[in-house]
């Protein structure tokens, strides 16, 4: 079970779980690796995380794993509001934390993130300029490309609803009203963000029962320019992509192309299965093995 801890990002209380290692071959005279973890759009560290976070804990990795302002046990208001810019803050406040653990060598920090924070886990590393390691599944690495595939996989009235949502919501949060809120999930042809067929029983599969499926939309507004497969070749350290190649919720072939562009950083695994299989087993078990190999190889000292 991890240790509770908690760490303030811009005045907001995040919380956190430490996931501590018993032992560990990693372990220098300035401490042991730590891998700082978030889920991705509109999940929390309680939605499937705890296996990724408890595999390299047996590795012998410190891990930290910690929920957005505004979502899971951290505080914030409103709740359930996606801001890009206030993510990519709190993950600079989680690194920087996780440099001050008891145990953790500063200078071998990693990034883990899934779907959006995938993304935030590659854009997260580049900001930072001295993580170690970056693993990065099933991540949505383009928002222009994103959108384009929503408009493919789930229409152009979708596509039309939830730009029309991220105005109203936008809108509303400069006023300071209560927010647009959609759900995350939902069935093929209802309202929410992800309706692919495979989106919403896949969330639900790994989510707890307290998960409240609902997020603001603002970030819709924005999210063509959110690019971090632009940033590759900036890298600071190795990358392992991870890639769903059947994925219809984020277009695999963005993290093809963040590959391409830094040959010489990222490495790639590919798994023939959808973007939610990635979180259970079968293929779970070979995509953890995977990231955990690559940690311990990257992070050794």
């Amino acid at each position: 079970m991890p240790t509770e801890v908690s760490f303030s990002s811009h005045g907001t209380t995040v919380r956190a779980g430490h996931f501590e290692p018993s032992a560990s071959a990693l372990t220098t005279a300035r401490g042991t690796p730590c891998v700082v973890m978030a889920h991705g759009l509109g999940g929390t560290r309680a939605a499937g995380l705890d296996p990724f976070a408890e595999a390299f804990a047996a590795a012998g990795l410190h891990v930290l794993c910690f929920d957005y302002r505004g979502f899971g046990t951290s505080d914030g208001q409103p709740r359930q509001v996606v801001n890009v810019r206030m993510q990519l803050q709190d993950w600079a406040a989680a690194i920087a934390f996780a440099r001050t653990l008891d145990g953790v060598d500063p200078d071998r920090i990693a990034t883990w993130g899934s779907s959006f924070s995938g993304a935030h886990a590659v854009t997260a590393a580049v900001k930072d300029g001295r993580v170690a390691a970056v693993s990065s599944q099933g991540a949505m690495m383009d928002g222009f490309a994103a959108l384009q595939n929503v408009l493919k996989q789930q229409g152009l009235l979708h596509g039309l609803k939830l730009t029309r949502a991220g105005i109203s919501d936008t809108i509303r949060g400069y006023l300071g009203l209560p927010r647009s809120m959609l759900p995350v999930v939902a069935a093929p042809g209802k309202s929410g963000v992800l309706t692919t067929a495979d989106a919403e029983p896949g969330y639900k599969r790994i989510t707890p029962a307290a998960w409240r499926n609902e997020i603001s939309t603002s970030w819709a507004v924005s999210l063509a320019t959110y690019r971090p497969n632009l940033l590759t070749p900036k890298l600071p350290c190795p990358a392992l992509f991870c890639i769903a190649t059947e994925d219809v919720v984020v277009p695999p072939a963005a993290m093809e192309d963040g590959a391409r562009r830094a040959p010489d950083k990222v490495t790639v695994k590919r798994y023939p299965v959808g973007h939610f299989d990635i979180y259970v087993p079968p293929t779970f078990d070979q995509v953890v093995a995977d990231q955990t190999a690559f940690f311990v190889e990257t992070l050794a000292a």
